[in-house]
């Protein structure tokens, strides 16, 4: 009687005496393009100025783009952290105080680290699912799966 090995074998039309390394080469063609590439995210640097009494975030919708999130979702993120009014116009982002660019630099990072990187690998390609009263972020690159803030 055959085990479940060599049922799988005659099933997945694998031959018995492929070794480890065919195995290896095998599975490597059989990855997505996304897993292999070893090319490095970079978070965009948001460009403005300050304007009177606001601050004027020029390139935030790219920003947005870049990170593979809506903007609304960025914008709740921002203003909340540097505790400030601001509104979108035009794809820019207009802050109601006067803000210096690395303080938003480092909310976008902050943003980035719990949004958007996958902890396990380490890349952007993730999404953001909704599981009941949770939210997921889940890796598409290597399938990790954690849970971060629903509400922002």
């Amino acid at each position: 009687m055959p085990t479940s090995r060599e049922t799988y074998i005659k099933r997945s039309g694998l031959r018995r005496n492929m070794d480890y390394g065919s195995l290896l080469k095998r599975a490597k063609e059989q990855m997505p393009e996304s897993v292999k590439e070893k090319q490095r995210f970079e978070i965009p640097k948001a460009l403005g100025h300050v304007e009177g009494n606001k601050t004027i975030i020029t390139n935030f919708a790219k920003i947005a783009q870049a990170l593979g999130r809506e903007a609304d979702h960025l914008l709740k993120f921002v203003l909340k952290e540097l505790a400030t009014p601001g509104v979108i116009r035009r794809e820019m982002l207009i802050i109601g105080t006067k803000v210096s660019a690395s303080r938003v630099n480092q909310k976008i990072r902050e943003y980035a680290e719990e949004f958007v990187l996958c902890q396990e690998c380490g890349k952007p390609d993730t999404k953001i699912l909704k599981e009941g009263q949770l939210a997921t972020l889940r890796c598409q690159a290597c399938g990790a799966k954690r849970t971060v803030k629903a509400r922002i």
